[in-house]
């Protein structure tokens, strides 16, 4: 049996869950189809657990076209009525309607920023934010950084980035590393 210590958060009944926090939780992404995968995550996860966009995570990687944006972007009424019938995905009409737009949102940022990865570090100075928790109880669900992130995302048109929802992107992509002090992934994280 693995005796690591591991965030409080974890379900160490779920070996899926296990390996997303292993493996992928707070690690610093400076891939823009990643930042994509999980700006789209996210936004999915708004109103339900984590665990219920994870388990989806596979179906969703299929239907929005391996989170490409550039095909997201010219999907149609068609397309998306289609996504509405899929019972591998959170048949919400406004959260995959967000999905279209949100592409497209992020098309325009590489263009004015070069990368979607060169905006979105700019918010925590190219470096992340290492909050040292020393309990689940500390790990804040915003931050200011989160806020003026959200704030401007929304001005550039992108939907379902409330300042929660932003934290939480930030905090799986690395920006922000919130893994617990006793947790064995922060400091290889540091």
């Amino acid at each position: 049996m693995d005796q690591k210590r591991r965030c409080p958060w974890v379900d160490l009944s779920k070996p899926d869950y296990i390996r997303y926090h292993d493996d992928e939780w707070g690690v610093p992404v400076h891939d823009d189809r990643t930042q994509f995968e999980f700006l789209t995550l996210e936004s999915a996860q708004a109103g339900l657990s984590w665990y219920t966009v994870l388990r989806k995570r596979e179906n969703y990687r299929q239907a929005f076209a391996g989170f490409d944006p550039e095909l997201i972007a010219r999907f149609d009424d068609k397309k998306i009525a289609e996504l509405l019938q899929n019972p591998g995905l959170i048949r919400n009409r406004l959260k995959i309607n967000a999905t279209v737009n949100n592409a497209q949102k992020f098309l325009q940022v590489q263009d004015d920023f070069g990368s979607f990865c060169d905006y979105i570090w700019r918010f925590v100075d190219g470096e992340p934010i290492d909050n040292a928790p020393l309990s689940g109880n500390e790990i804040p669900a915003t931050s200011k950084e989160s806020d003026l992130l959200s704030k401007d995302l929304k001005q550039r048109g992108f939907k379902f980035i409330g300042s929660t929802t932003i934290y939480a992107h930030m905090q799986a992509t690395g920006l922000v590393n919130d893994h617990t002090i006793d947790c064995f992934r922060r400091k290889e994280l540091l």
